[in-house]
């Protein structure tokens, strides 16, 4: 399955679902944690559109599949 742009809301949410925790938040920048990786800055309004080669991006600093969404 191929990436697709989807909700800055809807990826949080299936980030969440896997295991990441907000270690903190700044306004639209989020800090997420999660056991044996490294952190990530999750920088994304919640209605804002992310594109294919962002959620890749994404996917491969946190594991997230294309499925997952």
């Amino acid at each position: 399955m191929e990436w697709r742009a989807v909700k800055a809301t809807r990826v949080l949410k299936a980030l969440l679902r896997s295991g990441w925790n907000i270690k903190r938040q700044r306004g639209s920048h989020r800090i997420l944690t999660k056991a044996e990786w490294p952190d990530v800055t999750f920088a994304f309004h919640d209605s804002e559109e992310i594109g294919p080669r962002m959620l890749s991006r994404i996917g491969k600093r946190t594991g997230l599949t294309p499925e997952q969404l």
